[in-house]
């Protein structure tokens, strides 16, 4: 399944290669294969980029904080969070290659207590000061548990960052929140005292892994 965020890179990916093919097989036919060759390798990886597979939670439970996002595990650390909950928290970070599926997901049942878009940079995902200086969103969750921050980052291919969530909103746990366009990354920021059931280094799954449990 693609996801309804792919369907005008997706069309208009298509015309542009489609103009380029055209234009070898008229003026330079002898490049034809190459730029054939090329558009299908570039069209696939499209295609995979926006692939939404269906992901249904194993087990539902408010007691359970999934995996909002597919990628690696490169942070776990406790962390100042200035921007809303002021506050000492546990982060962690889930890094997502352009090889990853690049749906976000709400990780729990909550109800939106505050959200926010940030205009910025496009550093390289990884790099910590991304999480402050970078493109993003800041969206906390209300949930039995406290409060719980989650930050969409755009990294340095990334352009545009979606999300569909609003202040005040009642939100079901594995359901779409966003959409992230090429490599980027998701910060979790957790309740202090919270026991993480990943590790850095681990690769997870939206709606799949478990991050910590309540």
């Amino acid at each position: 399944m693609i996801h309804k965020e792919g369907y005008p890179t997706l069309l208009i990916s298509l015309l542009v290669l489609g103009i380029i093919n055209i234009t070898f097989y008229t003026f330079a036919p002898s490049f034809l294969i190459f730029s054939l060759v090329v558009s299908i390798a570039l069209y696939l990886f499209l295609i995979s980029f926006f692939r939404n597979p269906t992901r249904t939670i194993p087990q539902y439970s408010p007691d359970i904080l999934y995996a909002p996002a597919d990628g690696k595990v490169v942070v776990i650390e406790e962390v100042d969070e200035p921007e809303f909950l002021k506050t000492k928290a546990l982060q962690v970070s889930i890094f997502m290659s352009p090889l990853n599926v690049h749906v976000n997901r709400n990780p729990i049942d909550a109800e939106v207590a505050y959200y926010k878009y940030h205009p910025g940079k496009y550093l390289a995902a990884w790099e910590p000061k991304a999480s402050t200086e970078n493109e993003r969103t800041t969206t906390v969750y209300q949930t039995k548990h406290g409060l719980i921050l989650m930050r969409q980052i755009a990294g340095a291919l990334a352009r545009r960052i979606i999300c569909y969530l609003e202040k005040g909103q009642s939100v079901k746990q594995g359901e779409d929140m966003g959409f992230i366009k090429f490599g980027s990354r998701v910060d979790l920021y957790l309740p202090l005292g919270t026991k993480v059931d990943v590790s850095v280094g681990d690769v997870v799954s939206g709606n799949k892994t478990i991050i910590a449990k309540f």
